[in-house]
């Protein structure tokens, strides 16, 4: 094989790795509904607005065709991202998973050290796309999330944030 047949076989398998979407079951099937509702309904309504604003009359002065049009790109764009996430997902395996140490899928409570006392604070370590730090999913990706992955119950751990380094401790990991 020449080094030229070899860089233009090399990408592929990268891009596939670099596409790869780390997601619960649970996460998954919420992207599939998702998919489901803007193919079978969104796309079926932004249609019927298109032909509506249609029979308004001129279309380059026709804010509700303009509109509805921008509406459909968001919607088919939208469509094609959650496509390629469900194609390339890989869905964490939570049977096989270590309680000893913190992987995807892992819930971490962790207690802040300091001066004051602190009520602990629970996540569950996700990929992501399903990361919603309001609810206390956080991405292994994130600062803290990164920190987190591989270490065990008990350990220590300083996090940096612009407002300057925090330690917790990792109190529980199931």
């Amino acid at each position: 094989m020449t080094d030229e047949q070899n860089s233009t076989q090399q990408p592929a398998a990268g891009n596939n790795e670099e596409k790869t979407t780390l997601l619960t079951k649970e996460g998954l099937q919420k992207l599939k509904e998702e998919l489901d509702h803007l193919k079978n309904v969104k796309r079926k309504e932004v249609v019927e607005r298109i032909k509506e604003a249609i029979t308004y009359g001129d279309l380059s002065e026709n804010a509700e065709y303009e509109d509805a049009k921008n509406d459909q790109a968001f919607t088919e764009g939208r469509i094609l991202e959650l496509e390629e996430k469900i194609k390339y997902a890989k869905i964490i395996d939570e049977k096989h998973k270590s309680a000893a140490r913190i992987r995807l899928g892992s819930t971490v409570t962790l207690k802040r050290l300091g001066k004051k006392t602190h009520d602990p604070e629970t996540y569950v370590i996700v990929g992501s796309t399903e990361a919603d730090a309001l609810n206390g999913r956080i991405s292994n990706e994130s600062p803290v999330g990164k920190v987190l992955l591989d270490k065990t119950e008990g350990e220590t751990i300083k996090i940096q944030a612009p407002a300057g380094a925090t330690e917790y401790k990792i109190v529980k990991v199931k």
